[in-house]
């Protein structure tokens, strides 16, 4: 009997323990992961986006989320698969497969496309140029389509790319059917992984020279010109948006990826499944509008900056300069101090061959001890295998 009133005398004050004590000397919750020094963390407070369906707010240059809202659902995205149709293209003008002068044949295939388009006939010939500017403006599927047969042969191929290229980039929501976003089972993303698609196509600056335009012709000297007037409008009403790329379909609504820059700041905004193209305008000019109030960029190295050397064994040339090809810099909230950032560069020892673009090292910018952000290095060239008498004569050389 005492044994059992000890044991109901213990239970009543373990349970008169558990109501009064705090619940965090009971449980405790995850540590959320901080912000890194400088950095805020993604923009909950703030009430952006609100009729979007998903969307997401980024630094171009480092990566960093400053807002995001149901980021990585699974979505149609409609015509913004062209960020990754345009990416390949311009890895392939890169890499030498085409120039921007090359010709383009328009198949029957291609020309047969519905939705946006730039009506392109069977066998017609545009540049490759004139055919990436017909994407970036006038979202044309026919000129998606031809490009991917002009690279890859068949569009069943290009897309093959695009989804090898979606791997590359870590990208887990996206599965691409097509080249050009009409609606096909199969084919999603997410409002993040779009981002992160969008920023690396701004790796290549030169593709704004198009995505910035809001108008211009195609045929211009042809008895049938063609006017192109650029789909995204905040190119022409928000100052210092120059890209990238809107899509329709019923199914998806109204999506957009916008980006724009003012000083020394670049951000990306994306929304899908807005309801129509003034609330989308609108609600990505409120993400830009508040990217720009509250952060700035601390630049580590310009575009065209010597980042460093490395050396190469084995290989046809005995090392790389290392070469800047886009801005590196971390996302600071404005008014932060940036006196004790610092970065090194960590590369590992490499041997030949070396693809051009192929991730090589890492950037690692500090603030203090504390990690801000990493970037990846990629080889700025091909290096090929030194044959055995190159490396002969660079084995005796070393010896005198």
């Amino acid at each position: 009997m005492r044994s059992n009133r000890t044991k109901l005398v213990l239970a009543l004050c373990t349970a008169l323990l558990l109501a009064l004590a705090p619940a965090s000397a009971w449980a405790q919750e995850p540590a959320a992961k901080q912000a890194p020094a400088g950095q805020q963390a993604p923009a909950a407070q703030a009430n952006l986006a609100p009729s979007a369906r998903s969307a997401i707010l980024m630094d171009a240059d480092s990566g960093t989320i400053i807002f995001e809202k149901n980021s990585h659902d699974k979505l149609p995205p409609a015509s913004i698969t062209k960020v990754m149709t345009m990416l390949l293209i311009m890895e392939a003008l890169d890499e030498g497969v085409v120039k921007l002068t090359d010709k383009v044949s328009t198949s029957e295939y291609a020309a047969s496309m519905g939705g946006s388009q730039i009506f392109l006939e069977p066998g017609e010939e545009m540049t490759v140029e004139e055919m990436l500017k017909g994407i970036a403006m006038a979202s044309g599927n026919d000129a998606s389509v031809a490009m991917a047969e002009k690279i890859a042969g068949t569009e069943a191929e290009f897309v093959n790319m695009m989804n090898k290229r979606a791997e590359e980039l870590g990208l887990k929501n996206t599965h691409f059917s097509n080249v050009n976003g009409l609606p096909v089972d199969n084919h999603y993303t997410s409002a993040h992984d779009i981002a992160v698609m969008s920023r690396e196509l701004l790796k290549h600056p030169e593709i704004t020279k198009y995505t910035g335009l809001y108008q211009d012709y195609l045929r211009k000297s042809s008895d049938k010109p063609f006017w192109l007037v650029n789909t995204n409008k905040l190119v022409r009403f928000y100052s210092g948006a120059d890209g990238l790329k809107t899509g329709f379909t019923s199914e998806a609504k109204f999506c957009l990826t916008a980006t724009a820059k003012r000083d020394n700041l670049r951000v990306i905004a994306v929304v899908m499944g807005e309801p129509n193209t003034k609330t989308r305008n609108a609600e990505v000019s409120q993400m830009l509008d508040y990217s720009f109030a509250q952060y700035m960029n601390h630049t580590i190295f310009k575009k065209d900056d010597v980042m460093g050397t490395i050396k190469i064994e084995k290989g046809s040339v005995p090392e790389l300069t290392l070469t800047a090809k886009h801005s590196y810099s971390v996302l600071l909230k404005k008014g932060s101090s940036v006196k004790d950032i610092r970065y090194e560069l960590q590369m590992p020892k490499l041997m030949a061959p070396i693809k051009v673009n192929e991730p090589i090292g890492k950037l690692i910018v500090y603030q203090g001890d504390q990690v801000l952000t990493e970037f990846n290095v990629d080889s700025p060239a091909t290096v090929e295998r030194a044959g055995w008498w190159k490396l002969f004569k660079r084995s005796v050389g070393s010896l005198f």
